[in-house]
């Protein structure tokens, strides 16, 4: 049963999941979920008390952002919240959602579900149902109350967007600078012995771009991200039992079902030079000589909170072709049916790119994930999103590298 507007409910759980839902449709915006942990001051303590698309974890681990899945219509964004490790500074949880190209007038089926994480039950909901021109929503806030947690509807709305409800709670947010900085030659020479200034904690970036189906590619150039590093995360989660979703496969499932995922990608520089970054036959590539491809390492018990990660180098995006980054079964799973997995990117410098993808229902090995190509100095990302069965005897990367025309001799490898 839905709660009212202002009213409270017990959470008789050590970690719960909690879902903001809506119904997706044609000239539906998106919708993204967050987390603000607030002390008794009613303000966030620091920037790093949001948590959302581009900051997905918590410093104290008791707050995840674990993505979007979609589901004959209905998509839910979803955030897990370990109660017992939130730290006592921490009062007040507020659940948030913002809408991405549109208000909240245009989105149908807005909801907030609090669900026991341990055996799926619901403990809470609340349904939106006089959304107008708000593009941000406080749905709800889990709070301390006698030592015991409790879940209270708030449904309040600001027409200012995510930006807008986090600056109120004291985030300081990454606006789009208008006015150019003056030209190097009008600024005086600075002292030769100047000290070196104090860092300054950088304001958090709420910008971000998703690709999808009917707009599946970017350029980095265009969204600010041509040098530095890139990380290429890999983030999942998986069916339960039949009735419900689990927490995150690599945190909670993997270390029973033996379940091992790799990251890999398949690399051509200018030079004509190919191959593969891999654990298998640990071919872990490097960043700061070719291929400029690193993969970070290889977690093999799924007790990595942050999934697997690749490492791009754009300081040398001149010395790259192309690079395929796919996901492969190394053990553990006969398909990528039930994955519920989610792609970011994200540059150095400029807007994270991120996807999720599609639903399996191929007896698949191997997932082709994004597909970045060099057009004139621009590396340019494409959503792949591609499952790829392999034929009898033939290896998944042999089986991508024919998909993709790669044309690289295999050799059997093990880790």
């Amino acid at each position: 049963m839905t709660m009212l507007k202002g009213a409270n409910v017990p959470v008789p759980a050590d970690s719960v999941r909690v879902e903001v839902g809506w119904r997706a449709g044609p000239g539906v915006p998106d919708v993204d979920a967050s987390a603000l942990l607030l002390a008794s001051s009613g303000r966030v303590r620091s920037d790093d008390d949001l948590v959302f698309y581009n900051q997905a974890h918590h410093a104290s681990g008791a707050v995840r952002h674990e993505g979007k899945r979609a589901a004959g219509g209905a998509v839910t964004d979803t955030l897990a919240v370990d109660l017992v490790r939130v730290e006592p500074a921490v009062e007040r949880i507020v659940v948030a959602a913002s809408a991405d190209g549109g208000d909240f007038g245009r989105v149908p089926g807005l909801c907030v579900r609090v669900l026991d994480a341990g055996g799926g039950a619901e403990l809470a909901r609340f349904d939106s149902r006089d959304a107008t021109v708000e593009t941000a929503f406080v749905l709800g806030e889990l709070y301390r109350r006698q030592g015991a947690w409790k879940f209270r509807a708030v449904g309040q709305g600001y027409g200012s967007g995510l930006a807008g409800l986090a600056t109120d709670f004291g985030i300081t947010v990454d606006e789009p600078r208008t006015q150019a900085a003056p030209a190097a030659a009008s600024r005086p020479p600075a002292p030769a012995a100047a000290p070196s200034p104090p860092s300054v904690p950088q304001p958090v970036r709420l910008s971000k771009v998703t690709l999808t189906k009917e707009a599946p590619t970017v350029s980095l150039a265009k969204q600010g991200g041509t040098s530095g590093a890139m990380r290429v995360n890999l983030d999942w989660r998986t069916r339960r039992q039949p009735g419900g979703w689990g927490s995150r496969l690599s945190r909670a499932l993997a270390p029973q079902a033996g379940l091992d995922l790799d990251l890999c990608a398949l690399y051509e520089l200018t030079d004509g030079t190919k191959g593969v970054v891999q654990a298998l036959g640990n071919a872990f590539g490097a960043l700061h000589r070719p291929p400029y491809v690193h993969l970070d390492g290889d977690d093999r018990t799924g007790a990595v909170e942050t999934g697997e990660n690749l490492t791009i180098n754009l300081d040398h995006k001149e010395r790259i072709r192309r690079i395929l980054i796919f996901v492969t079964i190394y053990e553990g799973a006969r398909s990528f049916a039930g994955l519920n997995a989610t792609v970011t990117l994200t540059p150095q410098h400029g807007a994270p790119v991120g996807f999720s993808l599609d639903e399996c229902d191929l007896p698949s090995t191997v997932c082709a994930l994004a597909l970045i190509t060099n057009h004139g100095g621009d590396l340019v990302v494409r959503r792949e999103s591609r499952f790829l069965v392999p034929e009898r005897g033939t290896s998944p990367q042999r089986t991508v590298d024919q998909a993709y025309g790669w044309g690289m001799r295999w050799t059997p490898g093990r880790k």
